[in-house]
């Protein structure tokens, strides 16, 4: 049987409050934030308004301001520009922009809890989220391996919680093992647990520069109609050691984040993806709503679904909205 530990759960400031119940707050609100390995970057993304990717020598101009606002919490994502394998050699590199970022931002921002989504789409040269076999198809094992070594890395890089997006089966368990290998047992992880084969991930993998070369994820992402599926994989990923689980996305999958929470004793955070953020941009530059109105209801139903923190583009906005 797997050991219980909840200090990994407790080690930060942020991820205690989020062991607590409590209503929507500015510290429940976590910014995805892509950085490139290009220092002196600020490159608009165009599906995204308002959003951009971010060079490590221009962090400070993105974060200062949210900062100062009461931003607690951002989710890492790295968008290398260079060459590309099969095995994303680079997401682990001493160069790679999650690596330099999460060197940079801990010693910038020595309160900011940390967050790196691990994966390796956008490293690898096919653009799936582990490793090939030759027909094509994932190879679980070897997947797992490289995903744990590359959570390694980013928590001795300065990550406070590790995120595996990746959905292969029983990475949590691996990286669980090559966190405490690494003298880096105090990291949490947060689980991508249910996510789901989603349309509304468009925006982001041109943000990410991360679409498939071929096929789709559907192999190994959860059918958006796999509601006992979904529950099946958090549960697993709670009992092999994640101490934050997530449903992704959040606002089309309300029901499963309430089921999330009333399964499960560990905080459940929902992720308002890029289609999301985009069609709120888009429809209330269309005249059919308030931005800031429709933004806040969004944000009230995830938390009263049962969402302790929500990932979201929006945050910068809806932290001077909040307070």
């Amino acid at each position: 049987m797997n050991r219980v530990e909840l200090h990994p759960g407790c080690g930060h400031e942020t991820l205690r409050a989020w062991q607590a119940d409590g209503p929507p707050a500015a510290d429940r609100l976590v910014w995805p934030l892509f950085v490139t390995d290009r220092d002196d970057a600020c490159e608009p993304i165009a599906a995204m308004p308002g959003q951009h990717r971010w060079g490590v020598g221009r962090l400070r101009e993105a974060l200062d301001g949210p900062v100062r606002n009461g931003l607690r919490a951002v989710l890492v994502f790295g968008v290398p520009g260079g060459a590309k394998d099969g095995r994303g050699s680079g997401a682990d590199s001493p160069g790679s922009p999650a690596v330099r970022a999460l060197a940079a931002l801990r010693e910038a921002y020595p309160g900011l809890l940390l967050i790196a989504d691990v994966c390796l789409c956008a490293y690898t040269d096919h653009g799936h989220c582990g490793i090939l076999q030759s027909d094509g198809t994932v190879d679980n094992e070897a997947s797992v391996t490289r995903l744990a070594a590359v959570a390694a890395a980013y928590a001795a890089a300065g990550a406070h919680v590790v995120a595996p997006s990746d959905m292969m089966d029983n990475r949590v368990a691996a990286i669980r093992a090559a966190l405490k290998t690494a003298g880096c047992g105090g990291t949490a992880i947060l689980s991508y647990a249910a996510k789901f084969a989603s349309c509304f991930y468009g925006p982001f993998r041109d943000a990410a520069q991360s679409r498939p070369a071929f096929g789709d994820r559907r192999a190994y992402q959860l059918p958006p109609a796999g509601r006992r599926l979904a529950l099946r994989a958090v549960l697993r990923d709670v009992d092999e050691g994640a101490d934050l689980v997530m449903v992704k996305p959040g606002g089309p999958y309300l029901d499963i984040v309430r089921e999330v929470r009333d399964a499960v004793r560990v905080p459940v955070l929902a992720y308002q993806v890029s289609g999301e953020y985009a069609m709120l941009h888009h429809a209330a530059a269309a005249g059919a709503f308030d931005l800031r109105t429709a933004v806040l209801e969004s944000l009230d139903g995830l938390h009263r679904a049962g969402a302790g923190a929500v990932i979201t583009y929006f945050a910068p906005q809806a932290l001077g909205w909040v307070r």
